[in-house]
């Protein structure tokens, strides 16, 4: 087994405007690479800045964590 695939992690993903039950489940690393993950997959509309809003669930432990990235730059921020 590669080193890289026992590092995956299984992770919902779902914009901040819906439900946690319309989450969409995506192997990543860590947070922030489940949240492009899920972009490249589901490409989610943008608000009028260019960027969406995500919650990001680790499947195993349930913390969660929000994200802010810009469609333009690719760049990710905590949301505030």
């Amino acid at each position: 087994m590669p080193i890289h695939s026992a590092l995956q992690r299984r992770f919902s993903v779902h914009s901040v405007d819906e439900a946690p039950s319309r989450g969409h489940q995506v192997d990543g690393v860590s947070f922030e690479d489940a949240a492009l993950h899920f972009l490249e997959e589901c490409h989610p509309a943008a608000d009028a800045d260019d960027e969406v809003a995500l919650f990001v669930e680790d499947c195993e432990t349930g913390e969660r964590q929000c994200f802010r990235i810009d469609l333009s730059t690719g760049e990710t921020a905590p949301c505030n």
